[in-house]
């Protein structure tokens, strides 16, 4: 809320009685409202815009042949999933024209619970990015999994009075809201009237119908064209996912009409650093768009005024009087480039880089992980009756297939078979030293020798490994282990790479240049391993996330996720 004498100091610049801090001369407004690129002058007070023309600017900034275009707003994104702290994360995504990102916690609160969530709010003051926080929903994501923690209504409802708590983030847990688990129906309940993000991949007919009564009003998960349009059609906001692991924009971008165009927003979910330091954020989503056909108006309404609307942010996604100075300089619109970035009428980007100083990120406590005393034996697997259940990777999905398919036993223990491509699997417990360690197998990733490991594990975050061999993924835990948390690639027992994230297991405290060549690292020597995924270490996290169908693998064991059952390894 505007204060008083705020209030009528702003009422008095845009009058044209008092001297502006700032005007922006010379450029063309991308007005979103209007829908039309007009050319205007932009003057600003306090860090908000107050009109097209004043009387006076104490500085001014000379914008001819650029085009002014709203902060983008990033509409659901796992900061944690950039593997850096808060600051470094604006550090890389502001000069990309990205000034507010709705961040869901769901990672870290999966390790630390609330003490994760605060981490993140407290991490976020200071920065030139507006960090708005959804609470995760589902902490843990399912009873199929060890977590770290357990955010049930009462902490939720601690945490909704924080400033920059805007709702209540993805439901994963789609059946516990269709059965009406009770615990699940207080957490909706508390939000309050507030906003719900929806995550409910395939769900169709009825139980979608069901599912949008409990007040969940959005959708990130839409694979194909049909599943988004029966959202839309249903009343649910479509956001158009571009991230590292699942890339759904292209698929769905037919779908988009001038008549619904104002319910959709690009989200990124998931991207790694790598992606974002090469491609871009929210402004790689939008030349995307362009490229493929959406007219630039629309593509930069989804990219930052749906958003604000959706989520209620009065005063962001436009460049018009009473909105905050938020204001993404473009240098074109057939294939926009962020030239500059203004936050709150301040020059914070320029050229790629950002310009401004920031404090340093909150410290974080680099707690131990629990694991339980692990053997070769911990890995090794019986063999059963007929064939068994394989996790089937889909490259550039989180979906997977599962796959009735017969590995090689002796004696009668499962063997890693190379020339099948069907290798062991391993999800390790790692909060409470539980001795969980759940095994599975999985076809796709053409390791011919070695293993790969993350604790980098969707949801709960525990560890997860791939190995042709009981030995290397001992050796690819232990080291794991010996880093509190982060990603190794081993050989012979011996770490050839491998990337630190002493921060829950899932950040680091470098910035995001030096944890991007340190991820290339582990890639690099995975594929001399023989692995043929893009990125087996993306690949490799979500399959232990037991709520994307069809089949993955928890510490408590296969997962088969149409059914949200545990069933056995062999058929």
């Amino acid at each position: 809320m505007v204060q008083k004498e705020s209030m009528e100091e702003l009422i008095a610049a845009a009058r044209g009685e008092i001297e502006v801090d700032l005007l922006l001369l010379g450029g063309s407004v991308a007005n979103l409202i209007s829908g039309e690129v007009r050319r205007a002058d932009v003057a600003v007070h306090r860090g908000m815009i107050v009109g097209f023309s004043c009387s006076s600017a104490r500085e001014t900034v000379h914008l001819d042949d650029l085009i002014l275009a709203p902060g983008f707003i990033d509409g659901h994104v796992h900061i944690e999933s950039s593997m850096v702290t808060v600051p470094e994360y604006a550090r890389a995504v502001v000069p990309h024209g990205t000034t507010t990102v709705i961040a869901d916690p769901h990672e870290i609160a999966n390790v630390w619970g609330e003490e994760g969530v605060r981490y993140i709010l407290h991490s976020a003051r200071d920065v030139p990015l507006n960090v708005f926080v959804m609470l995760p929903s589902c902490v843990p994501a399912t009873d199929m999994e060890t977590a770290g923690a357990l955010l049930g209504p009462d902490s939720l409802a601690g945490l909704l009075r924080e400033e920059g708590v805007i709702g209540l983030a993805e439901v994963m847990n789609y059946p516990g809201v269709i059965f009406r688990d009770p615990q699940l129906m207080d957490k909706i309940r508390l939000a309050g009237g507030r906003l719900v993000d929806g995550h409910a991949p395939r769900l169709s007919g009825q139980d979608l119908s069901a599912y949008i009564c409990a007040g969940i009003r959005s959708d990130h998960e839409c694979t194909t064209l049909a599943e988004a349009d029966e959202k839309l059609f249903s009343g649910m906001f479509i956001m158009l996912r571009e991230g590292s692991a699942a890339s759904n924009l292209s698929e769905l971008l037919p779908l988009i009409t001038p008549e619904n165009s104002r319910h959709f927003l690009f989200v990124s979910d998931d991207r790694h650093p790598r992606d974002i330091l090469l491609e871009g954020h929210i402004d790689f989503m939008l030349r995307r768009a362009i490229r493929e056909g959406l007219d630039p108006i629309v593509a930069l309404q989804i990219s930052s005024l749906n958003a604000a609307r959706y989520f209620g942010l009065a005063d962001l996604g436009a460049i018009a009087p009473g909105y905050r100075a938020d204001i993404a300089v473009l240098d074109g619109l057939e294939e926009p480039r962020v030239v500059q970035v203004f936050k709150d009428g301040r020059l914070v980007a320029r050229d790629g880089d950002l310009i401004v100083r920031m404090n340093k990120p909150a410290r974080a406590l680099h707690k131990p992980m629990q694991i339980a005393t692990l053997s070769r034996r911990s890995f090794e697997i019986r063999a059963g009756k007929g064939p068994a259940r394989t996790i089937g990777i889909v490259p550039g999905q989180i979906i997977t297939r599962s796959l009735s398919l017969f590995p090689r036993i002796r004696d009668g223990v499962v063997l890693p078979d190379i020339d099948q491509d069907i290798l062991k699997l391993a999800v390790i417990e790692r909060h409470r030293a539980t001795g969980n360690v759940g095994l599975g197998l999985v076809q796709g990733f053409r390791l011919m020798k070695g293993a790969l490991a993350t604790s980098v594990a969707h949801d709960s975050h525990n560890i997860v490994v791939v190995g042709t061999g009981d030995e290397e993924m001992l050796a690819a835990v232990s080291a794991i282990k010996g880093m509190n948390g982060g990603l190794v690639a081993v050989e012979g027992g011996r770490a050839l790479a491998s990337l630190p994230l002493p921060v829950a297991g899932l950040l680091s405290e470098s910035h995001m240049q030096e944890v991007a060549e340190g991820i290339d690292e582990c890639i690099d020597a995975a594929k001399g391993l023989g692995c043929c995924l893009k990125d087996p270490f993306m690949a490799l996290s979500f399959l232990s996330l037991p709520v994307i169908p069809e089949l993955k693998l928890t510490d408590r064991g296969l997962v088969d996720v149409p059914a949200f059952r545990l069933v056995p390894l062999f058929e």
